[in-house]
């Protein structure tokens, strides 16, 4: 059964989400997802009208809290990882061999520690992929100097689970620091500079004990919250914008529909951002609105009430779209966009000033 298959990234803390669901069931895992990244995520799902069923964690990390909690509340899926993470919450504790269903595909769980003792990586059904977290990086490995972390388990870990895969198998990290996104079981046992070609376990110890980093920035913060898979203090969520039923799309634009706009004319500035000859068109627009062409808004802005919420419309949500970006970036903080726009304005039959029928 075809894969859906997306590789996210949360560039503070380099962090990959792999998003992997059943082109049938519409059933849907994600692997390591990151607490400010919640929003986007859950976006993508709407958007491919998947239902998440897990949440995998490949270990309890360090560089970010993960956004495993917040994505239950929002999508109802379960928390799973390792049995060997301590961490508290979690709906499934996973240990190796462990199979994690969605609809007709799987992931199968194998015990790689060595970074932390609850390691896990997660290989899918036919092999043909494994998402191998902080164990086997691309051209690496994570450290082992912290949390439980054992060199010789690390490197009998790669060589034991990860390596005995089809040397086609294509691996996915947790990380990557210079925007690299995959390797194969062949390339790392050729090229890995601490794991691959003839290097003993003994070598590879010797490499990693005089490594001599420094910890991870958001440690102090990090594992305590992923201790509690990501709960948030108080179990308060993240706050989205309350003045309006907003929804946050995958490219991060806050939306808002017509029927609300239409109900709240009075309390809105609705910004129409198309070009004269358009706003006095066939399509009209929308009563009262405030007419600035896209390309004049970014030096028009103080035409504008920052204190009122902005509604940004143009033909059919594109420009408004990036209209929404300008007023952020200009100091606005309540600013929506209509999808759909005029188009879609108008086919609803909500008001309009001029136009034809």
């Amino acid at each position: 059964m075809a894969l859906i298959f997306r590789q996210l990234f949360d560039p503070q803390s380099s962090t990959y989400t792999y998003l992997l669901a059943c082109g049938k069931s519409r059933e849907a895992i994600m692997i390591d997802p990151v607490f400010e990244q919640v929003r986007r995520d859950a976006a993508l799902l709407d958007e491919l009208s998947l239902r998440l069923l897990y949440t995998l964690e490949t270990h309890v990390h360090a560089d970010h809290v993960t956004g495993a909690s917040l994505l239950k509340k929002r999508t109802g899926s379960a928390v799973a990882l390792s049995e060997g993470s301590g961490a508290q919450g979690a709906d499934l504790y996973l240990k190796h061999g462990d199979k994690v269903r969605f609809g007709s595909r799987h992931v199968e769980v194998r015990a790689t520690p060595g970074h932390t003792h609850g390691c896990v990586s997660y290989v899918l059904d036919d092999e043909s992929m494994a998402f191998t977290g902080d164990c086997l990086l691309i051209r690496g490995c994570g450290r082992t100097d912290f949390q439980q972390g054992e060199p010789h388990e690390m490197y009998r870990s790669v060589h034991l689970q990860l390596f005995t895969l089809p040397d086609s198998c294509i691996l996915y990290p947790a990380h990557d620091y210079r925007g690299l996104t995959s390797t194969s079981v062949t390339e790392e046992k050729r090229f890995n500079p601490r794991l691959g070609g003839a290097l003993s376990e003994s070598d590879f110890v010797g490499f990693m004990e005089n490594l001599n980093l420094p910890h991870p920035k958001k440690i102090d913060i990090a594992v305590p919250a992923n201790l509690k898979c990501g709960k948030p203090p108080e179990d308060q969520p993240m706050s989205d914008p309350d003045w309006a039923p907003l929804t946050c799309n995958f490219a991060g634009i806050w939306e808002i529909q017509p029927h609300w706009v239409e109900e709240n004319l009075r309390n809105v500035q609705v910004l129409d951002v198309r070009e004269p000859d358009e706003t006095s068109g066939p399509l009209g627009r929308i009563p009262g609105a405030i007419l600035i062409p896209l390309g004049d808004l970014a030096e028009r802005t103080s035409e504008l009430d920052k204190a009122r919420p902005v509604v940004a419309v143009c033909r059919a949500g594109g420009r408004s779209a990036q209209a929404t970006i300008i007023l952020q970036q200009a100091g606005f903080a309540q600013v929506a966009n209509l999808p759909g726009g005029m188009l879609r304005w108008r086919g609803e039959g909500n008001p309009v000033e001029g136009g034809r029928s």
